[in-house]
């Protein structure tokens, strides 16, 4: 398996392999090589390490000079391209391998699609790796187009984490035959408190990186306008990116600094307990795969309020609101119902909790393992 981010470097994509690969632990009919990346230790210049996550899965990392952990230059992603292919070489020569499965069509899958006269390849599109989803990869995406075009269609099978994904690379290359597995969710270590409910200020939560995709400056200037409209709310952004301090300076042109509070990095253990200590969550993302941090939230039996994205319409029915146009007034308005409806609100709650026990990471691995089989 390739993956050119994975925890602590990364979003929802490096969150989302972690969780599959311990799907896979420790069973007997599998055995799992993973080669991604690792940020400098501290005062130190990067190194290459192995980690055991399980007797049958073992880590290879790339150490990189990586300066922001949610944040990829393209220096970052060339380096990790350009030593990967020499350690992705060495353990084709040294192991007698099956398949090879990467996450994103490139960089990652450009490794498997040289090798693809030795080893058969799947492709898993998390979101940015489509053309079409990242504005910041605009110039990026028309010059690699036929590269991209190549890799997908030389690949024995190219899976995306939602609808919306799959339909957004349909435009990029139609008739090409895409698989849907969304992401899951552990609902045992996400889960409600016993007593779901909320008292003033309105406690409002978004989980997500600090980048210009995520549109957070909307949620910002959203939490302005619901509490010109009346409502009483504050807002919790955890998450880092190279937006931070703009975001910051906005929050305090707004006068709305004392609302709004950064958290920054959350350390994982901590997470669970963050979404049960809020009583909704926002997301504005002008594109996202399948969001994790809505399942987590939907899970925690928040409801949620989001622009219309991919991945929305497997997870929005009756848990939350999807806001048609990215405006702040529509985001506020919603805010506003929830905060005054409490039998809407208390309503959605349930139905977050019940649509999130739809999705398992068992089920994903699964259905990515019936996969593995058809390649053997």
């Amino acid at each position: 398996m390739l993956n050119f981010e994975f925890p602590p470097i990364g979003g929802g994509a490096a969150h989302a392999h972690l969780h599959l690969l311990k799907q896979y632990s420790n069973r007997d009919d599998l055995i799992v090589d993973v080669l991604t990346s690792a940020p400098p230790l501290r005062g130190k210049q990067p190194g290459n390490f192995i980690e055991e996550l399980s007797d049958n899965v073992t880590i290879y990392k790339i150490g990189l000079h990586k300066k922001n952990l949610h944040f990829w230059r393209k220096t970052e992603v060339i380096e990790w391209l350009f030593k990967a292919k020499f350690y992705y070489r060495k353990l084709l020569r040294e192991n007698d391998y099956d398949l090879v499965h990467a996450f994103f069509g490139f960089p990652t899958a450009y490794l498997c699609y040289r090798s693809a006269d030795k080893l058969p390849y799947i492709i898993s599109l998390r979101g940015s790796d489509v053309p079409g989803y990242n504005i910041r990869l605009r110039l990026d995406y028309k010059l690699l187009s036929g590269l991209f075009r190549r890799i997908w269609a030389t690949a024995s099978a190219v899976v995306a984490n939602s609808e919306g994904l799959k339909n957004l690379a349909l435009k990029f290359m139609p008739g090409l035959d895409i698989i849907v597995i969304p992401n899951g969710i552990d609902a045992e270590k996400f889960y409600p408190p016993e007593k779901r409910g909320f008292s003033k200020p309105l406690r409002a939560l978004t989980v997500s990186r600090l980048i210009e995709r995520k549109r957070i400056d909307l949620i910002i200037r959203a939490v302005a306008r619901s509490r010109e409209l009346g409502v009483d709310v504050k807002l919790n952004i955890a998450g880092e990116g190279n937006l931070l301090h703009s975001l910051q300076n906005l929050a305090k042109k707004l006068n709305i600094a004392n609302s709004v509070f950064f958290l920054c990095r959350v350390p994982a253990e901590n997470m669970p307990q963050l979404y049960r200590d809020n009583d909704i969550f926002l997301l504005s993302s002008a594109h996202e795969g399948m969001s994790n941090a809505m399942l987590e939230a939907m899970a925690s039996g928040l409801p949620i309020i989001t622009t219309r994205c991919e991945g929305v319409e497997e997870l929005i029915k009756d848990n939350g609101f999807i806001v048609e146009n990215a405006q702040a007034e529509q985001i506020a308005e919603a805010v506003k119902r929830l905060a005054e409806d409490r039998e809407t609100y208390r309503y959605m709650s349930i139905a977050a909790r019940q649509q999130a026990e739809k999705f398992s990471w068992n089920s994903v691995a699964e259905r990515y393992l019936k996969i593995y089989e058809s390649l053997r």
